[in-house]
């Protein structure tokens, strides 16, 4: 008679475990080597890698792409974007290596830090805590002189006793000399960052007043006027607003002068950082006929103009940009009623606040204003644009334009009389039949760089788990009556949650975004519609990935819960035995699992839609674009991320406290020998080694190595993260 063996259930499941994690660690060594083989490939003699290297980290979805930008290149901060060195200020040429600043310096008792080239410096020195204001006492030009040579311009000193409010009631009396608000303006607005809305409203009420042409003083007090509206510009964003918000009246009204102040000065121009002014005077010509006047801005090594970047010309009847050229503006107009035009180039838009269109990038819009001063009104004047967006071409594409007007009426950005013309060469395109503050409005889609799909390690890793998880909660099931059902109820939890998050992962982690087309040319912009835009940047919305990334967030955060649940049962049981469960523990620890990630879920959704609600695109607060997952925060954003407070942070709580239960457990427990009981002598070291592991899985201790995955090194990152997917695949 044949004789019958019986198996141990569990000797059975530790085979199967084994095995898997055999076959995963086998996956992880060859796709490492496959990847070292790869990149050996594509690296030159010279050692630079030709191809970038993309990484998907299992369960964490991090994708990391090394550039091919030569960031050597452009020294002292430069950045190489669209084929050359963009400079910071205080650096030019060709790789951002010639001086563009003044060395620190001092006059009397005044003591000055590096000027970048065509800016004020103020002071170290600042007026006391009991004057009006505590700005900086003095400031100082850095400027080129006629031959090129860098040089710094006399002190001018301010008053201590003086600040913006009191400068407003003092425009309006007519017998003080202008030269001398306008100096103190200057001074008390030369540090943007310091400036608040009250500041921003008072000082544009003062240089407003000061460029008012009906108003007779020196030329020089407009100019210092014109440098005070240049600083103003690099206040943020954020504060113009709030100061449009309080009163937009006094936007307008500056934007207006301005735009009378360059018809003034002859053949003349201004040019400040962010703003240049030029004037054209034809009261001298006679003749009689239709003229062309041409002004072109040229492109710059920084992000500032220059005196010697832009050109006019006369008697023009087309536009010529060349590649050098950023902004070129034709104005068409009767030579007979035309005694003087004028041009304005603003380098970004903050006095022009719009209520319908909203940016979010930090491209800057440039605005370009022409002025015709005519003895009668001059139907005929028309102007045409071109203009050469500047914006990452790597990150981000152009999605659309629209040509606009400043509409002083509705106070916003207005497309009547104004239609696309054909884009030749990168230049986009205006035509509008008549003369004011033009804008082309741009929005962009970014350029996401999707990730593969899972690689062939992740699959299999992937498989095995679900395969695993899904005879543990059958095993469970069918022999639950050999154990009690609070350990069998926590541990098919655990792994019903951990079953759904593997699922979830391989079937919904890709964002189905990455299947649409698109084109990285501006040939699809569609030049026969001239719609009004609301918005810089368009993201195509799926709220579908939104809902496998809640669900990831749910489920994952679940896990955790569970496997800290797991731990503190276990406490109960092992160290505990003389007390009893609590009553309905069964029911308390189901709320607990299931129901606190869903609180933290909802309550990170919420309050991210309550804060973003007018935003279109408030998904990608929450998420990614790359793949359904946790938005992960730009380096300034860490402490306000979803990431950080809603998984990273609870993670951290529950694993330290998993841990603290584990090495209880360890010593008191599993590795504890005590000499007066027979059983503990007959347990062998391999069981205790695999009853700590085993443990240490359900625990949940295998992800404190997703910790090591932070680093920035790549190499090191890419080996925790096969390491990190091998002993997880055994959990």
């Amino acid at each position: 008679m044949a004789s019958c063996r019986t198996y141990d259930p569990k000797v059975l499941v530790a085979i199967v475990c084994g095995l898997l994690t055999a076959i995963v660690l086998g996956v992880g060594i060859w796709r490492i080597a496959i990847k070292i083989q790869r990149e050996l490939k594509a690296t030159d003699p010279k050692g630079e890698t030709n191809q970038p290297v993309r990484i998907l980290f299992c369960y964490l979805g991090t994708y990391t792409s090394s550039s091919s930008t030569p960031i050597e290149f452009c020294r002292n901060g430069g950045t190489w974007e669209n084929g050359r060195c963009i400079c910071p200020e205080e650096w030019k040429g060709l790789r951002c290596t010639i001086a563009n600043f003044c060395e620190n310096s001092t006059y009397g008792s005044f003591t000055f830090p590096r000027i970048s080239v065509g800016r004020y410096g103020a002071s170290l020195q600042t007026c006391d805590e009991n004057t009006l204001n505590g700005n900086p006492r003095a400031t100082r030009l850095c400027n080129l002189t006629e031959d090129g040579e860098i040089e710094l311009q006399n002190v001018k000193i301010g008053n201590c006793n003086e600040n913006l409010e009191a400068l407003e009631k003092q425009i309006s009396n007519t017998s003080i000399q202008l030269l001398n608000i306008s100096t103190e303006a200057q001074i008390l607005t030369c540090d943007a960052s310091k400036l608040t809305p009250e500041n921003i409203t008072s000082a544009t009420r003062v240089v407003g007043q000061i460029l008012n042409t009906s108003r007779s003083d020196s030329s020089e007090a407009r100019q210092v006027a014109v440098t005070t509206v240049s600083q103003l510009l690099d206040a943020s964003e954020d504060v113009f607003q709030r100061a449009a918000a309080d009163n937009d009246d006094t936007f307008a009204t500056l934007i207006e002068q301005m735009e009378t102040y360059s018809l003034t000065l002859g053949n003349e121009s201004v040019v400040e950082p962010n703003i240049v002014i030029q004037s054209v005077d034809f009261s001298s010509e006679g003749a009689v006929g239709s003229i062309g006047v041409r002004f072109t801005v040229q492109k710059g090594a920084s992000d500032s103009l220059v005196s010697g970047s832009t050109l006019i010309d006369t008697n023009v009847d087309s536009l010529d940009p060349d590649g050098q050229t950023e902004l070129q503006i034709l104005l068409n107009t009767s030579r007979s009623n035309t005694r003087s035009c004028g041009f304005i180039m603003y380098q970004n838009n903050k006095l022009f606040q719009s209520k319908t269109f909203t940016t979010r990038s930090d491209f800057s819009q440039k605005i370009i204003s022409s002025k015709i001063d005519d003895n009668e009104e001059d139907e005929s004047a028309s102007v045409k644009i071109v203009f050469s967006p500047k914006y990452n071409q790597e990150e981000f594409q152009l999605h659309s334009y629209a040509c606009v007007y400043w509409n002083f009426l509705m106070k916003d950005w207005d497309t009547y009389g104004c239609h696309k013309e054909e884009n030749i060469d990168g230049f986009l395109g205006c035509h509008c039949n008549h003369t004011t503050n033009f804008a082309v409005l741009m929005s962009f889609r970014k350029d996401y760089k999707y990730p593969e799909s899972l690689n062939v390690s992740s699959n299999i890793g992937c498989a095995l788990s679900i395969t695993g998880l899904v005879l543990t909660i059958i095993f469970q099931i069918v022999t639950r009556k050999v154990r009690k059902t609070s350990i069998t109820w926590v541990l098919v939890s655990l792994c019903t949650s951990m079953l759904i998050f593997n699922l979830l992962f391989v079937f919904g982690i890709e964002n189905s975004n990455k299947n649409l087309k698109t084109s990285n040319s501006d040939t699809n912009i569609d030049n026969n519609n001239n719609e009004m835009l609301t918005q810089d940047t368009v993201v195509i919305s799926n709220p579908t990935c939104t809902v496998v990334a809640a669900l990831l967030h749910y489920f994952l955060l679940g896990t955790f819960t569970w496997t800290g649940l797991s731990a503190a049962q276990l406490y109960f049981l092992l160290i505990r035995t003389m007390k009893p469960l609590p009553p309905r523990f069964i029911l308390f620890i189901s709320l607990i699992g299931w129901g606190v990630p869903a609180v933290v879920v909802a309550l990170t959704v919420g309050i991210i839609f309550s804060q973003n609600k007018n935003d279109s695109q408030w998904e990608l607060r929450y998420r990614q674009e790359e793949i359904c997952w946790l938005a992960v925060p730009e380096s300034d954003g860490v402490i306000t991320s979803p990431l950080l407070w809603s998984l990273i942070v609870p993670m951290t709580i529950i694993l330290i406290s998993n841990v603290v239960i584990f090495i209880v457990i360890i010593v008191k427990v599993l590795w504890k020998n005590n000499q007066n009981l027979t059983s503990t002598k007959k347990v062998s070291s391999v069981k205790k080694i695999l009853s700590t592991l085993s443990i240490a899985v359900v625990f949940g201790i295998t992800w404190i190595l997703s910790y090591l995955m932070l680093t920035k090194n790549d190499d090191i990152r890419l080996i925790f993260s096969y390491i990190f997917c091998l002993f997880n695949t055994t959990q």
